[in-house]
């Protein structure tokens, strides 16, 4: 009697290594990924989830292992080669030019293989409108959402036969209903026989949407798992272990006193592809988190940039600060009056990348106390980098690394830390945990909330609604440049939020206590 036939893997490692001077990213790394099977890889920053990624997308040769595809053993050489098997990729970071159109930006990503633009862009329509992601091969890019952008990357991998979808944050620029609608084009997917590997921070949609889930910790498989089978906090503890605090049930406070106060700020972007503020008026009272949601886009970028003091605006009323207007004032001008900052751009922005953690922190440091008469105390900088690295868990051999040999989630950690620890009297962040795990974000949020006790006022800008529901004492959205509603938060709900971050403004009934997904 003949056996009966046993489909193998589509996916399967065997002892991937692969190391950097200084780190072993991946040790013997074992994992299979079944035909029509959402795996979800999941683990903390320097898990090890990014190299892995490069190593099965051909981006990153593996010291040692081997790879099986459908069986038998390959050697993935190059993205390309990748392609050709059926494997494709979409990173958390986009790479689209804004000036060409949606065909013309996916012919440069298939190359040789795109063929003529007519029947490519024929395609993508038909591709596109079969898995729910209707898109108009002719739009330029710039006139695009980012849930759209995000479309034009996932079509981009489907236009060509595909056995394995590679998704790294997929959901994070997204809104609540905009990753229901992606979540169904997933599942329709896997349903054909594609298998998709999730990475993703948010455990609530991995046990929604995924069949199996291998977790990393310090470069080695620490767990293996069934998502539905599992609570958000059982699957953090396998990411983190049992001595790293996971907790993020803060309680609401309503405050009086406005610290910063925003009235009528408009501002005409300077960006061909910016956004223009209309009329925005807001507050942000002491001793309270006021956050500010909205896909990326939308605005966000002019409304940090005013308030930080880095872009000027016509009406210096606008912006008040106790003592009076601020609009004229630079941006050293307002740290001096007790503002602190944290950008969204970590390189560049938020620090130096060719200089030292301990430079770093002079950056903004400098009016604590670390420079005097025009001397730079560099006994107390270094002090205060050590401080920063010790209570923030900065993974960094110390103080003199340069910033651009962290990772992400690191430098992040690193940045916010710096602002939080000069204990500002108002505190702007924009994404205070993007690209931060579990553990570390729960380390933010609590140093956040520690910092709003003692009076501070903060504002937080996220695309990450999950966050502004735990940490947010007042909620609103921003959309093409117009403010929302701000509500209490207690008082809205995610599903309203949502729709602010769309546009739709009108009021709704909501329960009077908002429901955050577990």
């Amino acid at each position: 009697m003949a056996e009966p036939h046993v489909t193998p893997p589509r996916l399967t490692l065997r002892g991937i290594t692969k190391a950097y001077p200084g780190c072993l990213a991946n040790d013997s790394i074992d994992l299979n990924i079944e035909p029509a099977e959402i795996h979800a890889l999941l683990g903390e920053n320097g898990a090890g989830k990014s190299t892995l990624m490069k190593v099965i997308y051909g981006l990153v040769k593996p010291d040692h292992g081997e790879l099986l595809w459908d069986g038998l053993p390959i050697d993935i050489r190059d993205p390309a080669h990748a392609r050709k098997l059926g494997i494709g990729m979409v990173f958390q970071h986009f790479s689209l030019f804004e000036t060409l159109t949606v065909t013309e930006n996916i012919a440069l990503a298939l190359g040789d293989d795109a063929g003529d633009l007519p029947t490519l862009a024929k395609r993508i329509s038909e591709v596109s409108t079969r898995y729910g992601m209707a898109l108009n091969p002719d739009r330029e890019v710039h006139t695009l959402s980012v849930g759209e952008r995000q479309r034009v990357e996932i079509v981009r991998c489907l236009v060509q036969p595909i056995k394995l979808l590679i998704l790294d944050e997929p959901t994070s620029v997204l809104t609540p209903q905009e990753v229901e609608t992606l979540f169904v084009t997933l599942r329709q997917l896997a349903s054909e026989g594609c298998s998709i590997l999730f990475i993703s921070h948010k455990l609530h949609e991995v046990r929604a949407l995924c069949h199996h889930a291998t977790i990393l910790r310090a470069g080695r498989v620490s767990g293996e798992c069934t998502p539905q089978e599992e609570s958000s906090e059982s699957l953090a503890r396998m990411m983190v272990g049992d001595d790293t605090p996971i907790s993020t049930d803060y309680p609401k406070v309503l405050a009086d006193e406005p610290f910063l106060q925003v009235r009528g700020l408009s501002r005409l972007s300077e960006d061909p592809f910016g956004v223009d503020l209309q009329s925005i008026s807001f507050d942000v009272h002491t001793g309270e988190i006021l956050g500010i949601a909205g896909v990326a886009g939308n605005g966000q970028e002019e409304l940090l940039g005013a308030l930080s003091g880095e872009n000027e605006i016509d009406n210096h009323d606008a912006i008040h600060f106790p003592h009076g207007a601020v609009g004229q004032l630079s941006p050293r001008q307002r740290r001096a009056a007790g503002m602190a900052f944290v950008p969204e751009e970590r390189l560049g922005r938020g620090a130096v990348p060719d200089m030292s953690l301990k430079d770093n922190a002079l950056l903004t440091g400098f009016l604590t106390g670390l420079v005097k008469k025009g001397m730079i105390s560099h006994r107390k900088t270094r002090t205060f980098a050590e401080q920063i690295i010790e209570r923030y868990r900065v993974k960094t051999p110390g103080t003199e690394t340069h910033a651009a040999s962290l990772s992400g989630g690191n430098l992040q950690k690193f940045i916010i830390g710096r602002e939080i620890m000069q204990q500002p009297k108002l505190l702007i962040a924009a994404h205070p945990t993007w690209g931060v795990d579990i553990g570390a974000a729960t380390a933010i949020h609590k140093a956040l909330i520690e910092l709003r006790d003692k009076g501070a006022a903060i504002l937080v800008v996220s695309e990450d609604i999950d966050e502004l529901f735990q940490i947010s004492d007042r909620i609103g959205a921003l959309c093409h440049g117009r403010l929302s509603p701000i509500k209490p938060t207690p008082q809205t709900s995610i599903n309203e939020v949502g729709r602010w971050m769309a546009g739709d403004f009108s009021e709704t009934d909501v329960a009077s206590s908002a429901t955050v997904s577990a």
